[in-house]
């Protein structure tokens, strides 16, 4: 089981992609975005919320708890056949606490389970949500400030991890990163 953790922006889907090329057996993809996207607008307009409200009180009560535990439960059963998985989505607040995350290995399935944190800095992630220009990143642009503080840019997960730096100034390219992670934990 692999985890690409890391804030909006920072690259996760080029890591998740670059990755996958280089797993064999190739792990099922969950993408949070690709899983929830629709269900979330179709949430967010039933609420009759902002359509690019992503983070936030309201959002973690009302949708991304349940976003995590969908995502949860169909990686433990896909893992439960035997099938490997690669998830992808922020995981804040499971990365940051080291219980949380240790409960989240064991309704995973239990180990292993591997952690890739996409490294971002504040200057990288306005660039690339502006970038992208998507709907979903309306809210955090409008107050990237409190979007940037809520992401724990300066601070490494406090589960085991592997750091894949994708900040615009990194030193070196993210294949070239992935190869001596997994020359370090072959799947």
């Amino acid at each position: 089981m692999w985890v690409v953790a890391g804030p909006p922006g920072a690259g996760k889907t080029a890591v998740a992609r670059l990755l996958l090329a280089r797993l064999r057996p190739v792990p099922a993809l969950l993408d949070k975005d690709t899983m929830y996207g629709p269900f979330v607008a179709a949430t967010l307009a039933a609420g009759r919320r902002p359509p690019g409200e992503r983070e936030g009180p309201w959002y973690d009560d009302h949708v991304k708890r349940h976003e995590y535990d969908g995502m949860t439960a169909t990686a433990r059963e896909i893992r439960s056949f035997g099938c490997p998985v690669l998830l992808s989505g922020p995981f804040t607040q499971q990365i940051h606490d080291a219980a949380r995350w240790q409960d989240w290995v064991r309704d995973l399935g239990g180990d292993p389970v591997r952690l890739l944190w996409v490294r971002a800095d504040a200057e990288t992630l306005r660039q690339r949500l502006a970038g992208r220009a998507s709907p979903r990143d309306t809210g955090k642009i409008a107050d990237f400030a409190a979007f940037a503080a809520r992401m724990h840019l300066d601070r490494e997960p406090r589960a085991p991890h592997h750091t894949v730096d994708n900040r615009l100034t990194a030193p070196a390219g993210l294949g070239q990163q992935l190869t001596a992670i997994l020359a370090r934990c072959p799947n």
